[in-house]
């Protein structure tokens, strides 16, 4: 047999050889070759990383989303967080307003069931309702350590937005720490909340008393806030949301739980009623002192109505939200220096805050 015949069917073997080295990784040596094979390889970590995401993702909502409620108040909506198996639900206190009684829907219950207050804290924004009847398969929510909350965790923000039910937006925890103040328009309470966690999550009305979640399916904070740009009026201003952090949310609810209110707040005072004053230039320029509370710090460090609080501490005073932003960084039994105005004096007094 002539050897020569078996040539070119060696040749077409040795380049299909080649072929399959190629795509099992071997090359050629050439530089296109290395660049292609660079590009392949980022390509498919690119796709494994997204997938391992996309799973992660998947994971947090199916163990999270059913400990997530959307709670409906007279003139409200809003969303809520399964405290316990016996019924306790965790929201806002804006959430629940005035009422007593509300329509809560769960995942496991295809009509709303009803739902009672146990007791609202506007001061933290805080309040506990407990369902009338606990569906079966209840599922309460892990709270996270807010102490672990580091800027750049991804979170997913879950709740009821615009009354879209069981709905799941994605971001980062953008800050944390932040004294927040919310506004009374749109039935907000008013408060200052300390620590609180800023996140690009998008956070819309019905977002309120929902979760906050981060990759490990922990509640890390209960979504409040959103923040608003004064050039749109009351819009949103978007990519800015806060949290209250789930270390407040345990303290608070576990009181409310256990004892039926709030026993141990946590929060300084003062001891004052106070309002924000002008100066001739119609500039906030401190705050009056409308009334003082008796057996309060103020009173027992010798503050009087009509005294005009202008520092505290190394702070400014300007405006009774700026008092009451320190106060909410400061703990009971704090002691910090008092200035003010007395009839045209300035006056140092040392104060021993009391609890709000």
């Amino acid at each position: 047999m002539d050897a020569s015949r078996f040539r070119p069917v060696a040749a077409a073997a040795a380049a299909l050889s080649c072929g399959l080295a190629l795509l099992s990784g071997c090359s050629d040596g050439s530089p296109d070759t290395h660049r292609t094979e660079k590009r392949i390889t980022a390509q498919a970590a690119a796709r494994q990383t997204g997938n391992a995401l996309e799973d992660a993702y998947r994971k947090v909502i199916r163990d999270v989303l059913p400990s997530v409620v959307q709670i409906q108040a007279r003139d409200d909506l809003g969303s809520g967080v399964v405290y316990d198996t016996e019924g306790h639900i965790v929201t806002n206190a804006h959430v629940v307003g005035d009422e007593r009684t509300f329509a809560v829907t769960t995942a496991n219950s295809e009509e709303p069931l009803t739902a009672r207050l146990v007791y609202s804290y506007p001061e933290q924004d805080l309040a506990v309702v407990k369902l009338d009847r606990v569906p079966k398969g209840l599922r309460a929510a892990r709270l996270g350590n807010s102490a672990k909350v580091e800027v750049g965790q991804i979170v997913l923000a879950m709740g009821s937005p615009l009354g879209l039910s069981s709905s799941v937006t994605q971001g980062i925890v953008s800050a944390t720490g932040r004294t927040v103040s919310e506004g009374r328009s749109g039935g907000g309470t008013g408060a200052t909340i300390p620590n609180m966690v800023q996140t690009s999550a998008a956070i819309n009305p019905g977002n309120s008393g929902g979760a906050l979640v981060n990759l490990d399916g922990e509640v890390i904070g209960i979504p409040t806030l959103a923040a608003t740009d004064p050039r749109l009026g009351e819009g949103a201003a978007p990519g800015i949301g806060f949290a209250i952090p789930a270390s407040m949310v345990k303290t608070v609810a576990g009181q409310i739980v256990r004892d039926g209110r709030v026993t141990d707040s946590g929060r300084a005072a003062l001891g004052i009623t106070g309002r924000t004053v002008v100066d001739d230039d119609y500039r906030a320029a401190g705050v009056a002192v409308v009334e003082v509370l008796r057996g309060g710090a103020a009173e027992r460090a010798g503050l009087e109505s009509g005294d005009v609080i202008t520092r505290l501490g190394d702070t400014e005073i300007t405006t009774i939200t700026s008092l009451t932003e320190v106060l909410a960084e400061a703990k009971p039994g704090d002691r910090v220096s008092v200035t003010y105005e007395r009839d045209g004096a300035e006056k140092t007094v040392d104060v021993t805050l009391g609890e709000h």
